[in-house]
């Protein structure tokens, strides 16, 4: 599969997953191009489709786990193996509960995370938590993807707790992805809880999917990027995260 930088012009959005996938995010006719610095004391609400973003309960998790592991057990039989087999007895059941582990981002919503943890605080210089490990799935064959994440922001007035970050990523990560489209919705997500001055991620991912079978190439990695606000704007601030990432 191709993987390229999935870059937008400002002015176009969609939504992915139930967020604004765009260059700049999705804002009511009329309201300011720019977001306003935060009122002392105050904290805004993110937006309001991240109360949606849930799609999986632990109550769904038993219910499913059954029929997903009734399911391995056809896999194994149609690839020529014997589900009765002593070391196959229990392994639709473990590789059920390992693709629910997988996918628990489906169980988790941003706002859970990070309601608790937006601060207040006069602070306009770049933060930047880099080398986040970060593991997901191809939706396209099931099979690993594996990397890290570098993200950087401009707050603008407020800032977020760095582990915060890192749950980010682990939130959309632990779902079926795409690469292109997972680097974006980590930038929107960050550019809708704290309204920065800008945002920038990276990533850098292993496909077993091009590792493992297709042109098996060892060594390939993908690169993506994602650069909202002045950090798409503003060549001097992109730069200065892209040199910082890879010092």
């Amino acid at each position: 599969m191709e993987h390229s930088s999935d870059k937008k012009d400002a002015g176009t959005s969609s939504v992915v997953n139930g967020h604004c996938d765009a260059g700049m995010v999705k804002r009511p006719a009329g309201g300011p191009s720019q977001p306003p610095a935060a009122e002392s004391g105050s904290q805004r609400p993110v937006i309001e489709s991240w109360r949606e973003d849930r799609t999986r309960s632990v109550e769904d998790n038993e219910m499913s786990l059954p029929s997903l592991a009734a399911a391995y057990t056809t896999i194994l039989r149609g690839l020529g193996d014997d589900p009765q087999r002593q070391g196959l007895l229990k392994t639709p059941w473990r590789a059920a509960t390992a693709m629910q582990f997988f996918t628990k981002g489906y169980q988790e919503k941003i706002i859970d995370v990070l309601n608790d943890a937006i601060f207040d605080e006069d602070h306009d210089e770049m933060v930047i938590v880099k080398d986040i490990d970060m593991f997901s799935m191809c939706e396209h064959h099931l099979v690993p993807i594996f990397g890290r994440v570098h993200i950087g922001y401009l707050p603008n007035k407020r800032v977020l707790g760095l582990s915060k970050l890192a749950r980010i990523v682990e939130i959309y990560s632990r779902r079926l992805q795409v690469q292109e489209r997972l680097t974006k919705q980590i930038a929107v997500a960050i550019t809708e809880a704290l309204q920065p001055t800008g945002v920038g991620v990276v990533i850098e991912a292993t496909h077993m999917c091009m590792v493992m079978r297709g042109v098996q190439k060892m060594n390939s990695k993908t690169i993506t990027s994602t650069m909202l606000g002045v950090f798409r704007e503003d060549p001097k601030t992109r730069d200065e995260f892209l040199m910082l990432i890879r010092s």
